[in-house]
């Protein structure tokens, strides 16, 4: 069996006692320790703002292409991506066009993580539009079909209702045959799971497995009306447990860890424990997980995931 895709996201620049000028050097080093415990795929998030449910607003927070720009630099096999980019902060051709560059960087581990956005805040702050749903997902739409273009062609043209593009040139083309990889974030039923179907080769949804079961089920039904074989998208889910490499540490994390947070994800677990909870997302589909830097902030941590993966494989 083949072992599942892990990614290891990075929403939180806080580390205690860690100033502005130590901040990058301590993702770095996080990054490194991931790769080295076999993840398979790094991310940041793409907002301007800290986020509710990882912290205060006011709290660092990098901007995501130059910080994964830097990350290439310090990595030699995890692929890099936003965990999710939002299609209002940046023309699309001018995302496909980073894109690109960070798979040359990279030589070749690039993703482009792409969703319809839903910070209000940070878009009144920054000055950016934030139209309704409706037409952020109409605009996502449209996005994700100049990136493929833009990845795939020499010199596309593309006319929408929002975005256009007229013998758009991306040169260097990128390094991955057939450019990088598309991840959809996101699992509105309606649409965006529609727009999975369509175009993306990796999605990430939230977890529960009920719902997680009943999502694939319409995953599956938008592949066959698109003609789409779905084994061909990866299906992940954020972590649905918190990590503990043993019985102190469980306690330590029950203290440290707010309530609201371990109501979601209920009490930290070891991972001979978190293979139990993992393996039904398996069964059901789930080709992947993202773990997070709040919960693995340690190299240890890291590495105990790293020995769950092997577990699951």
């Amino acid at each position: 069996m083949t072992a599942p895709f892990f990614g290891y996201h990075l929403p939180n620049y806080t580390f205690p006692g860690t100033s502005a000028d130590g901040i990058f050097d301590h993702v770095a080093d996080l990054a490194v320790a991931a790769e080295n415990a076999g993840f398979d795929m790094v991310t940041v998030m793409d907002h301007f703002y800290q986020i509710r449910g990882v912290g205060p607003e006011t709290e660092p927070m990098m901007e995501s292409y130059t910080t994964l720009a830097a990350l290439s630099q310090r990595t030699k096999k995890v692929r890099l991506s936003t965990l999710v980019t939002g299609v209002t902060y940046r023309n699309p051709a001018l995302l496909a066009k980073m894109v690109t560059t960070l798979d040359v960087l990279s030589k070749g581990r690039a993703i482009l993580g792409i969703g319809a956005a839903w910070n209000e805040d940070e878009h009144a702050g920054y000055g950016f539009d934030f139209p309704p749903i409706g037409r952020r997902m109409d605009r996502l739409d449209e996005a994700v079909q100049i990136a493929r273009l833009m990845f795939t062609e020499e010199r596309p043209s593309f006319a929408g209702k929002y975005f256009r593009i007229d013998r758009a040139l991306n040169v260097p083309r990128p390094l991955q045959a057939g450019g990088p990889k598309i991840l959809i974030g996101g699992a509105g039923e309606k649409r965006t799971l529609r727009i999975v179907a369509k175009y993306a080769d990796i999605s990430n949804w939230f977890p529960g497995i009920e719902e997680t079961k009943r999502k694939i089920g319409i995953l599956e039904r938008y592949c066959e009306e698109e003609g789409r074989d779905p084994s061909t998208i990866l299906k992940t889910v954020m972590q649905p447990c918190i990590l503990a490499v043993d019985d102190a540490q469980i306690r330590d994390l029950k203290q440290r860890i707010p309530p609201e947070r371990l109501e979601l994800s209920g009490d930290p677990v070891t991972p001979e424990q978190a293979a139990e909870k993992l393996q039904p997302y398996l069964d059901a589909g789930i080709g992947g997980f993202t773990f997070g830097n709040p919960n693995l902030f340690s190299a240890e941590l890291l590495a105990a995931a790293g020995e769950l993966k092997r577990t699951l494989s």
